[in-house]
């Protein structure tokens, strides 16, 4: 039978503690001076052009944001669909959802130019536009998870977790729908304009979620030794590889979908087959690396059933996440506009080519830096705040779990 799950701070600075959290410090102050260069020189030190005005710090935001969504799956399994074994990982999930959806925001709002324009985004508002009712789905994340993480701690609120939790698993749910819809309503761009956008972000975010809580996980279970059960690992694990088949059945639908489509022909073979790095990335990186690969390892035998099987499929869906985000928003603009279907576009300036863009260092220090941003405010958290269960060893969390059985005791010898 399980006990009674105890949460508590996690006591003392090692040095392994010390040490984590000055170089996710350093991160955060490098990305964060990547940014300010950019702001007083200008984005001509970027590899973003007039064709090319969403760049690498978008990637990491968008991945960030998407994931934060998806981090907080365990804590909505357990109370909304009452899964007691995941209640005491609850409080850890709303802490890093919180954690990946602020260093995505900082990461976004320090790309745009100008940052102190932000309060006119914030105060003017174009509902035609669906970057208008993101700013009302982000911020309402953050106070509707905050309100659940309290209902969760607070004793006498316990009876109210799970409407809580209920109301932010739907609001997640159309928080991730908005982010996808941001690409699905751009009807400009071939490579966006598609009604599988939506429910394509829902399973990217499950499956990054997925794998970016359990790399925290293991990690806190290392530093803080919390006795990480076998049966926890296997669930979690299990439910990453199932998020990432999902993942692969909406990109199929929506390459599929543009093959057969005449009129978008052009960009699903420019993804597919000739887009070059785009190509590589798509099929090396995403569907190789970041699926299929990460999918055999959680679901053989021989690796699904080791810690260090689980953590390299969860590092490759990330490292997979990355470059398909990367995949939909570069490869999406550097794919040439079509203005008018069936005619070709010459020019000085919009020529139909390919456009080019190379990341800088500043943009890379930039996104980088959101995600120290982000794994900073979760090795705070757990430092301040009674997030860590005191112990996750099966038989202290499931109640089904049968307590091993003591070895036989060894006859004494015959005096």
């Amino acid at each position: 039978m399980a006990q009674r799950v105890i949460f508590s701070e996690v006591k003392g600075w090692g040095p392994g503690t010390l040490a984590l959290a000055g170089f996710l410090a350093a991160l955060t102050l490098i990305g964060g001076l990547g940014a300010l260069i950019m702001e007083t020189e200008g984005h001509w030190l970027t590899g973003m052009t007039n064709r090319i005005v969403w760049g690498t710090p978008h990637v990491f935001a968008v991945f960030l944001i998407v994931a934060a969504s998806g981090a907080l799956n365990v804590a909505s399994v357990s109370s909304v669909f009452g899964r007691t074994t995941y209640k005491p990982l609850a409080r850890l999930s709303g802490v890093l959802a919180l954690s990946l959806l602020a260093g995505g925001l900082a990461v976004l709002v320090l790309d745009l130019g100008r940052a102190d324009r932000l309060i006119v985004a914030m105060t003017t508002y174009n509902f035609k536009s669906i970057f208008a009712w993101n700013i009302f789905l982000y911020t309402g994340f953050f106070a509707v998870v905050i309100v659940y993480l309290w209902m969760m701690m607070e004793k006498k609120m316990n009876r109210f977790s799970k409407p809580a939790g209920t109301f932010a698993f739907v609001w997640r749910l159309i928080l991730t729908t908005g982010t996808g819809s941001i690409f699905g309503f751009l009807v400009a761009r071939q490579a966006y304009d598609s009604a599988v956008m939506a429910p394509m972000f829902v399973a990217m975010s499950l499956a990054f979620g997925q794998a970016i809580f359990l790399l925290v996980l293991m990690a806190a279970d290392r530093g803080a030794g919390l006795g990480l059960g076998d049966g926890t690992v296997r669930r979690l694990k299990n439910l990453l590889g199932i998020f990432l088949a999902a993942t692969l059945y909406f990109v199929a639908v929506q390459h599929l979908t543009n093959l057969y489509i005449a009129g978008r022909q052009g960009v699903a073979l420019f993804i597919l087959a000739n887009g070059g790095i785009y190509t590589t990335l798509f099929w090396a990186g995403h569907v190789v690396l970041g699926c299929l690969a990460p999918m055999a390892l959680v679901f053989h035998p021989a690796t699904g059933s080791t810690r260090t099987g689980v953590a390299v499929a969860s590092a490759l869906a990330v490292l997979g996440g990355i470059a398909q985000i990367y995949v939909i928003i570069i490869g999406g603009q550097a794919y040439p506009l079509v203005l008018v279907q069936g005619m070709e576009v010459s020019g000085t300036v919009l020529d139909g080519q390919v456009a080019a863009y190379a990341p800088s260092a500043y943009e890379v220090a930039l996104g980088i830096g959101g995600v120290a941003l982000a794994l900073l405010m979760v090795t705070l958290a757990v430092k301040v705040l009674p997030v860590l269960p005191t112990t996750l060893a099966d038989e202290a969390v499931d109640p089904h779990c049968k307590p091993k059985a003591a070895p036989p005791a060894t006859e004494k010898a015959a005096a």
